[in-house]
């Protein structure tokens, strides 16, 4: 099955029908909203959205790997991701059962 997603000028002009904002204002806010989850994330300050869930900074441990085509064990060496996790609310809405 293959997942749709919307472009972001798609995503502008559904946020610019659902407001009644101007596209340049929708424009602004997103780039404003990227600048300031980018900005907390390398300050390792977490960034909840009431509602949609929360983007945070989470390290992972090295650990051994394979190398899927020789089978040999390889070294992954520890690092820092992003993660999001999904609110509660909107996960139980959208795989809700009909």
């Amino acid at each position: 099955m293959a997942t749709k997603s919307l472009t972001k000028t798609q995503l502008v002009d559904a946020l610019v029908k659902e407001t009644e904002m101007t596209k340049k204002d929708v424009k602004v806010f997103l780039t404003g909203l990227t600048g300031l989850v980018e900005k907390s994330l390398k300050k390792d300050v977490a960034v909840p959205l009431s509602g949609l869930g929360k983007f945070k900074v989470q390290s992972r441990k090295a650990r051994v790997g394979r190398n899927p085509q020789t089978g040999a064990a390889i070294k992954i060496p520890a690092k820092k991701v992003v993660k999001f996790t999904v609110a509660k609310n909107l996960k139980d809405t959208v795989l809700k059962k009909k």
